[in-house]
This record gives C-alpha cells, structure tokens and sequence, in this order.
C-alpha cells in the first residue's frame, strides 16, 4: 500500500540521529529524505541516557495513529518512522523517533466517555481512590491528561474539595461543562508544576491514565509530579502493561502517541533517580490489560508499606524475560507471524468475493491496517461509535469512518473487529448483525472467526 505523495514534510525528533546536520529538536520540521543517520551506539534511552540499545521491530514510515482527515488533506498526509528499542542498561521499552506533542495532542479525536466500558471503569477507580487515600472535602486531586473529564466528574462525585485538569487537546476539553472542576488547556510540564503549586498549593493525588506513557519529556515531567505531590501525596497511573503486550503480542499497541512500554522493573529503575518508590500495583482488565501503578516520594509513609504485590509482579518479569533484549526480538517474530495470518485471510475473503467491515476506528486500528497492508482492496469501511470521528477517514489507508447505523443498511459478510479489546461491548451492539449471520474476525492475540462469542475457530 503506498498511498503517501513523494515528498512530505514532518515534525519528528529523532533521539540520537541528526537530520541534514542539524541538531534534532521538537518541533523540527525537516523533509523525510534529509535524514542523516549517525552511529547506532548514539542512540539514547530517554530514562537513563544509556546508549546500550537493541532495536526490536520496525514499522517502518507510518502515518499518526491519531491523525484523521478529510480527502482535501491526502496529499499534504505526513509519515512517520516507527521504530521500538529497548534499554539493555535499564530495561526501558520506548520509541526513540518522537513526534512533536503539538502535531499529536492539540486536535484529538479520543473521547474517553464514548466508550461504556471506559465510563464505569473510572466511576470505580474514583470510588477506590476517592476510600483509600483521601480526606475528600480538603483534597486536592490534578489529573494529567483529563481529556473529556470522565475521571474527573465521579471524582466530584465524591465531593474532593479541589479538582484540576491539565490536557492540551483544546477540542475536547472543551466538552467539560463542570463547575466544579477546574481546567487548564496545556501540557503537563515542570514549570506547569510551579505554577499550579502557586495558585492551589501541593496536590494530595495525581492521576495520570494511559498518558504517562506520551511524554517526550519523561525526566521533566517526573520532576514536575514530584514538585507537585504533596510529602505524603499518592502518584497514581495506568498504562498498557508489557507483560500482556509481549504475551498477547499486542503489536497494535505501538503507535506515535505510545513511546514508553513499561515494566515495573524499568518504572523502579527510573523512580529510584526521582526520590520515588512504587508501593503498589494492580492489573485491571481495561485496554486489553493494563496496569495501575501507585507511586510515592520515598519519605512518605505509603514507603514504609510497600504491598507484596510489588514483589511478586517484579519476580514475575523476570521470570518472563522482560530484563532481556531476546524476549523482545522473539515477541517481533511472533508479531509477524500474525500479520501474515491476517494478510492472508483478508485476501483469501476478497478472492471469495466476501465484503469485510472494519469496527473501531482507534489509533490500535490504524497500526493494524498500515502494518498489515490493508486497503480497500479488503475493506469497504470502518465504524466507529465516537460521533467526533464520522466523516473522517483514517490516516494513510483514508478509509471512510462511519456509524454503526450502517451495520443495518449495509452488512457486511464479516466485520474485522480492531476494537477488539471491548469485543463484549462491540457484540451486544451487534446482536442484529448476528442475528444475520454476521461474523466477526479478531485480530489479536490470534487471528480468529467467531461465529458468536462462545463459538471460537482459531487459524
């Protein structure tokens, strides 16, 4: 599939490679074939300025996960390179071609509150956090990465006193119509940090979910939650866990917007150089399995009781291989594997004349369809329940994004589930569809057919 025009030009800072001589920096804007590569051995973790580096797969150049469009734009369409890396010095997974943060996050199209799972997901999280470390009315809670304020309402559902949003996406922080909760359209930042410590003092808990892991800035942004946390403040945080990533080869995962793949075993490394511990952790089922961490200055009181699942899940890391650059280079072959799979499947469909339909337009979608190859030689569209994102097409395949009323009015023979992390979820909301002999294809972690979902034929 090459749908890109044959010059583009693209914000992108690369650690450790240099573009027509100059110094990398955000928000470069350099021309594709300037790039100048220097010695692999330059290449730098982001967390421990190692330069010990093992690549693990390469995407190639790839359009933004997040970067939907209308056909006006196609030929101004920019491309990326993608490529992972993991740290032999201090276990970090993380890519080292970074997109500037204003191309990725000033206009989004995630809605956290489209998604019910997501809804009743973080109703309990702030229901769990809110009982555990908070004294609600005197609290004061900032969250990084607010997005809609789906966390943020129940949070003023259990009455904390102050509440603080930090997202740099003007378009959807827009949509918090709260008063009780205050929001600043920005990225989250250092000097953010000092300025927020001015106006509302240090914050009793900060909250960061699936965000911690988009900073370019990782070190400045440790530095700021430090500033900010109160001496016995709670640092809590969700990311895709790594385990589940290498296990389940959740290659879709790996997009722009994610440059850290962590484990707890990389997160302590880092934290140790921040004055931070982790003090707990839990893994809940959301995003195909993440996990949440609970973090803390080392002279806090939640340090003198660290939970022995920490212990545990740091035993288990290691027993999986997740300090070893081979683990990663065998999860790389497997993904290939599963790319060819669904290649192959999806040919095999439009030889037999078969019309496929993909669901869920997300930025896991977009990796999928540009890794594997797929077109509209495989797919007539895909449908998406966020009404932000209808009228668009996804970036670099520029298929049609549609609701799922069209489902009914034209079905398709099988229906590719990208979303497949909420396949419950995306099943009910296809009962007609089924009921039709509709079938669905799951992508990962194994390429399968389901016929209904306790009626599984695995390739």
């Amino acid at each position: 599939m090459e749908t890109r025009p044959p010059a583009v030009r693209a914000a992108v800072r690369s650690r450790g490679e240099n573009w027509s001589g100059r110094a990398t920096g955000n928000g470069e804007t350099l021309m594709k074939d300037e790039r100048s590569p220097i010695a692999p051995a330059a290449r730098q973790c982001a967390f421990c300025s190692g330069t010990s580096m093992t690549e693990v797969i390469d995407f190639g150049e790839v359009a933004l996960a997040g970067g939907f469009l209308k056909p006006e734009q196609f030929d101004d369409e920019a491309f990326f390179r993608l490529r992972v890396y993991f740290c032999n010095d201090c276990y970090a997974v993380q890519l080292l071609d970074t997109v500037d943060a204003e191309t990725l996050f000033r206009n989004y199209f995630y809605f956290s509150s489209a998604i019910g799972t997501l809804r009743q997901h973080f109703v309990d999280f702030a229901t769990e956090a809110a009982s555990r470390f908070l004294h609600a009315e005197k609290a004061t809670v900032l969250e990084i990465g607010c997005n809609d304020g789906i966390l943020l309402r129940p949070l003023a559902d259990q009455a904390v006193g102050t509440l603080i949003g930090v997202d740099p996406a003007t378009n959807v922080v827009k949509s918090i119509d709260d008063p009780r909760i205050h929001v600043v359209n920005d990225f989250f930042s250092e000097a953010l940090a000092e300025t927020i410590v001015g106006e509302y003092g240090t914050a009793d808990m900060i909250v960061a979910n699936n965000v911690y892991a988009h900073v370019p800035d990782i070190q400045g942004v440790t530095r700021g939650i430090h500033r900010l946390m109160d001496a016995d403040g709670v640092f809590i945080f969700e990311v895709h866990m790594l385990g589940n990533i290498i296990h389940d080869f959740q290659y879709d995962m790996i997009y722009h917007e994610h440059i850290y793949y962590y484990s707890l075993l990389a997160l302590e490394n880092h934290f140790a150089r921040h004055g931070m511990v982790v003090f707990d952790v839990k893994p809940i089922p959301i995003h195909g399995g993440s996990m949440r961490y609970y973090a803390c200055k080392q002279q806090s009181r939640h340090a003198r009781n660290i939970s022995p699942r920490v212990t545990l899940l740091r035993n288990h890391e290691i027993e999986r291989g997740l300090n070893r650059a081979e683990t990663f280079e065998r999860f790389a072959e497997s993904v290939a594997e599963r790319k060819r799979k669904l290649a192959d499947l999806l040919e095999q469909l439009h030889i037999k004349g078969k019309r496929v339909a993909g669901y869920g337009a997300s930025g896991r979608a977009n990796t999928i369809i540009q890794y594997c190859g797929i077109t509209d030689r495989h797919l007539d569209y895909i449908v998406d329940d966020a009404p932000a994102k209808w009228g668009f097409h996804t970036p670099g395949s520029h298929f049609l994004i549609r609701s799922n009323e069209i489902l009914d009015e034209q079905p398709p023979d099988y229906l590719l589930i990208f979303a497949w992390s909420y396949l419950a979820e995306i099943t009910r909301k296809c009962s007609t569809y089924l009921d039709g002999d509709g079938r669905l294809i799951v992508p990962l972690p194994d390429v399968q057919i389901i016929l209904r979902p306790t009626s599984t034929d695995v390739l």
